[in-house]
């Protein structure tokens, strides 16, 4: 990303929104900061810290020496040193600092330096994303001459987060999305201090991640023709006609960017839809199916129902597959859980598949749902004999939980109620509050979409319900699917400042859960 571009972004809303200034982003005068999300705990005093370009970066420990590189390239290229000293100090404490857990850090500024205190290296770049955002836009001198970046308001600032689950999801399935454009969007959750992008990397309408054990799945599934139109009104592909919209991303491009990642204390969450949502992966591998038939990767016509997109649970050759492509997966993304969708299975292929019927009796499964459920209890054993745990849609929970299983509660919070009080770990994601695809604004003016999601209902979001042990629930997640999002700026639209200013529940310590509590610039 260019150098302080992230800056320009944290600010671009707020600089709007707010008066400060030319100097410095000062505090808004209810004692908080225009910083988003707002930090637990804040003290401001007079004076200031003025950041000039021949300030000196200090990296108390040769940990930090990524973080150092990382703010001073956001600064224009400050200059880097070893020790501690009269400027921006990145310190990792000698003794454990209590109650700001490995994410959490102390920001302390004063007119002579500053200094970041955390932990753990996460910590340190938190505190580094607000520090940054506390800064005015900053235009970079190249003539070398001595000037001044902004200034930042003396401050005592102590953050942590709530939980350790702070996520999005993009659906690059309906819409492919280039490796920069992927980039761009890890950067922009950094600087909120989002942690976990899940990105859906497979369903009907295309196939996204190279698995060199099965060319067919990018050569074939990856590929669909090109349509322009509204969702599910669109025509069906005809006999010959070339599919040519698509796209893929290699197993070298997901290495980089697992790396680029992580260098942003980004973890990636792969989702591999299983049993249903896999038309492309049947289209690759058409005995895949139940039915068997062959059929083209949908590009947004209506098919549910129609053609079979589910994968059959009474062919071994299923499973064969499934242990094939997440032997690949898990071998890129080091992140401890794998998503493997369980959403909206259609099983009335399965009812007249003998291979299916036989599985069941043979298991003494009483009906389809139960069949999913040997389903996922399968691919869960495949999943832990790679090292990796299971997390699935809510609808993984019918037929009965595989014992291990992760939930990422969609259609509710009951899901993620049941799982919870089952003793699994929940990942809230209901749709009445976090499917930002939904329309935001008037919809004569939006793509179509499902349903409408105003900014103030978001905003309303509470992770943990009552009645719920809270030590079940990993934390939340805001999911972006692309149907009616062909475009990256438009993923921006839908995004921002949706996320960042409502998902209050999940980034934020109930402590400072008021509507300044997250993001004291807005007005809903």
């Amino acid at each position: 990303m260019k150098t302080i571009t992230k800056i320009l972004l944290s600010l671009s809303v707020a600089g709007i929104l707010t008066s400060c200034d030319a100097g410095k982003n000062q505090e808004n005068g209810n004692g908080e900061l225009s910083v988003i999300p707002q930090p637990v705990n804040i003290k401001i005093s007079t004076g200031s810290f003025e950041i000039k370009n021949h300030t000196t970066v200090y990296c108390k420990s040769d940990s930090l020496v990524n973080a150092g590189k990382y703010l001073s390239q956001q600064l224009g290229g400050l200059e880097i040193k070893s020790g501690s000293g009269g400027g921006i100090n990145l310190i990792i404490a000698d003794e454990e600092v209590n109650g700001i857990g490995s994410e959490g850090y102390k920001l302390n500024i004063t007119n002579r330096r500053i200094d970041i205190i955390a932990n753990e290296p996460a910590g340190i770049f938190y505190g580094i994303q607000t520090l940054l955002q506390m800064l005015p836009p900053v235009i970079l001198n190249s003539s070398g001459q001595d000037y001044s970046l902004g200034e930042v308001s003396c401050s005592e600032i102590e953050d942590y987060p709530r939980f350790k689950w702070r996520g999005l999801l993009l659906d690059v399935s309906r819409h492919f999305f280039t490796i920069d454009e992927v980039k761009e969007l890890i950067d922009q959750m950094a600087a909120y201090k989002f942690n976990i992008l899940q990105l859906h990397l497979t369903d009907d309408q295309g196939w996204r991640i190279e698995i060199k054990s099965m060319p067919e799945l990018t050569d074939t599934g990856a590929w669909r023709v090109p349509r322009t139109g509204l969702w599910w009104d669109r025509e069906p592909p005809k006999d010959g006609e070339k599919a040519t919209y698509g796209g893929f991303y290699t197993q070298e491009e997901i290495k980089d960017l697992v790396k680029y990642a992580a260098e942003r204390y980004v973890n990636i969450l792969p989702e591999i839809e299983a049993p249903g949502h896999s038309l492309a992966a049947i289209a690759s591998y058409p005995y895949l199916s139940s039915s068997g038939k062959e059929y083209k990767v949908n590009p947004g016509s209506k098919f549910y129902g129609i053609e079979d997109n589910s994968l059959c649970p009474g062919k071994e050759t299923t499973f064969e597959y499934l242990d094939k492509v997440f032997s690949e997966v898990a071998e890129l993304f080091p992140f401890e859980y794998i998503h493997i969708g369980g959403d909206e299975c259609y099983k009335g292929f399965w009812e007249k598949c003998s291979d299916c019927r036989a599985r069941a009796k043979e298991n003494g499964l009483k009906d389809m749902k139960e069949l999913q459920s040997y389903f996922v209890k399968r691919l869960e054993k495949i999943l832990e004999s790679k090292g990796k745990k299971l997390i699935g849609w809510d609808e993984i929970l019918e037929g009965g939980l595989a014992p291990n299983a992760a939930v990422m509660s969609w259609r509710g919070m009951e899901g993620g109620i049941a799982a919870a009080k089952a003793q699994h770990k929940v990942v809230m994601s209901p749709f009445s509050h976090a499917y930002i695809d939904f329309y935001q604004g008037d919809p004569a003016v939006e793509p179509p979409t499902y349903a409408m999601l105003r900014l103030n209902k978001v905003y309303t979001f509470e992770p943990v319900p009552e009645g719920v042990d809270s030590t079940y629930i990993l934390g939340g997640q805001g999911n972006l699917w692309t149907e009616s999002v062909p475009a990256f700026r438009h993923a921006e639209y839908m995004l921002w400042p949706r996320s960042f200013c409502s998902f209050r529940g999940i980034l934020v310590t109930r402590k400072k859960q008021g509507l300044a509590g997250i993001c004291s610039p807005y007005r809903i």
